[in-house]
C-alpha cells in the first residue's frame, strides 16, 4: 500500500515536471500567465507529501533494506566464522 502511494507520488512529480515544460514553452514569459508557477507549486507540494510518505514509512518500519548482502544489525562475520 505504502509503496503504491509513492509511485503515485512520483508519476504525479513527473507528470507537473512534464506540465510546466508545457507551460514554460507555450507562455514564453508572459507576465499575465500564472500557470508555470502554480505548476512549480504543486510539484513542491507533492514533493514534501512524497519525502514525508517516505519518512513516515523508515520510521514505522513499513520500509527498510533488505538486501540479500546485508547481513542485519548485530551480524558479525568475524565472530560466526570462530
Amino acid at each position: 500500500m505504502l509503496k503504491t502511494v509513492i509511485v503515485l507520488l512520483m508519476i504525479a512529480l513527473v507528470a507537473s515536471l512534464a506540465s510546466g515544460l508545457v507551460f514554460l514553452m507555450s507562455d514564453q514569459g508572459n507576465p499575465e500567465k500564472k500557470r508555470l508557477f502554480t505548476s512549480l507549486g504543486a510539484r513542491l507540494g507533492i514533493g514534501v507529501c512524497l519525502l514525508l510518505v517516505i519518512l513516515y514509512g523508515v520510521m514505522t518500519g513499513q520500509l527498510g533494506h533488505q538486501n540479500p548482502w546485508d547481513p542485519g544489525p548485530g551480524s558479525n562475520e568475524a565472530a560466526d566464522a570462530k
